[in-house]
């Protein structure tokens, strides 16, 4: 390419020195014949041109089509190219589009699953909760009757004692070591129990 141009500035350089140099003096004398060419300065001009078009032709000529077709060649390659990566950039965003959508679908998915295993959760806690109270509360029951039987036994047999010795103070003397009175007291007094438990 600088060998062209150095070849085309020599071209230029070598017309402008073939080319005659008009006298200032005669072009201000004569108006129009300044238009027209004197045919001794017109075959040494011509033949400097076809010299110069010869040299283009054949030298610089074939290196600026080359250059052209060259050029034109890059552009249109790099337009393919930047088609190619267009199409390219919008498979990876409909890629990008289609994973965004999944993972937000994945997202969802495990925020349900989530709440329904918080929620099986709770209620398995609830029920774990409710059978603890119950049971707790069964217990509670068995050892307040256990322990309402236990008084009204420990209640019955104080009563007895006390009544056998209340009547033995009465009667002045000693009821007989076998215990049926104490038997009738405790049987009178289950019988009364009974009776206020109805």
């Amino acid at each position: 390419m600088k060998h062209n141009v150095y070849v085309m500035g020599l071209a230029g350089v070598a017309a402008a020195l073939a080319l005659p140099r008009p006298a200032f003096a005669e072009e201000a004398a004569g108006g129009a014949d300044i238009l027209i060419p004197k045919m001794a300065e017109f075959i040494p001009a011509l033949i400097a041109f076809l010299i110069i078009l010869i040299v283009l032709a054949k030298m610089a000529w074939p290196q600026i089509l080359a250059t052209m077709e060259e050029r034109e060649k890059r552009i249109a390659d790099s337009l393919d190219e930047a088609e190619k990566t267009r199409q390219k950039a919008i498979a990876d965003r409909k890629a990008s589009d289609d994973i965004v959508t999944d993972a937000r679908r994945q997202a969802a998915e495990i925020v349900l699953a989530a709440r329904q295993d918080a929620e099986a959760e709770r209620s398995r806690i609830l029920a774990a909760a409710h059978a603890e109270a119950e049971d707790i509360l069964a217990k509670a029951h068995t050892s307040a009757e256990e322990e309402r039987r236990s008084i009204y036994a420990d209640a019955a047999a104080s009563i007895a004692d006390l009544s056998v010795s209340v009547a033995s103070k009465i009667v002045a003397k000693t009821l007989d070591e076998d215990g049926e009175q104490r038997r009738l007291i405790e049987r009178y007094i289950e019988e009364a129990g009974s009776l206020n438990a109805d």
